[in-house]
């Protein structure tokens, strides 16, 4: 079994640009929508995902917080696009930003589209209780907040959030 142990934060400031070593653009999509993982009608996610000159199937269990299954698989790029044509919600877009720090490869999601303004940091671990080395330009983590989620991004876009939703995970 395949197991993702992630961890999810806003970002406080644009530090991160400058220590980017790559960046990889990104659109993905949702065979299935939000309200049929929160009813409990489904208990995975099925993504589409066109990732630079590659795509991928993901399916990733519905679990909050930071572990979860996950299987990926590659797709000809051609039928990644006729998939993505049959996908619930809206298209998520984003830049990722791949930047080394303290032994940890960081990726950082500038959304775009209707998310534009959302960028969010991501750290894979190999542990729940692993240490890392947090950024200066770090905001507060948002890991367990589900309106984060790319699922729920992609049902409710962050042009949609009020300004309180804007400002962090309650």
């Amino acid at each position: 079994m395949a197991i993702e142990i992630e961890r999810k934060f806003l970002v406080a400031d644009d530090g991160w640009r400058a220590a980017a070593h790559a960046v990889v653009p990104m659109a993905q999509g949702y065979l299935n929508d939000q309200s049929s993982m929160d009813e409990g009608r489904q208990r995975a996610s099925v993504r589409v995902r066109l990732e630079g000159d590659g795509a991928f199937l993901n399916i990733k269990s519905r679990e909050i917080g930071h572990t979860r299954q996950e299987f990926e698989y590659p797709l000809p790029v051609g039928e990644a696009r006729d998939l993505l044509a049959l996908c619930v919600g809206g298209l998520v877009e984003k830049r990722r930003h791949l930047v080394r720090h303290g032994g940890h490869l960081w990726e950082v999601d500038e959304f775009l589209g209707d998310n534009a303004g959302l960028v969010v940091a991501e750290i894979e671990l190999e542990s729940a209780d692993e240490d890392f080395e947090r950024p200066d330009w770090l905001g507060v983590e948002a890991t367990d907040c589900p309106r984060y989620y790319n699922l729920a991004l992609a049902a409710r876009p962050y042009s949609q959030w009020s300004g309180a939703e804007r400002a962090g995970p309650a």
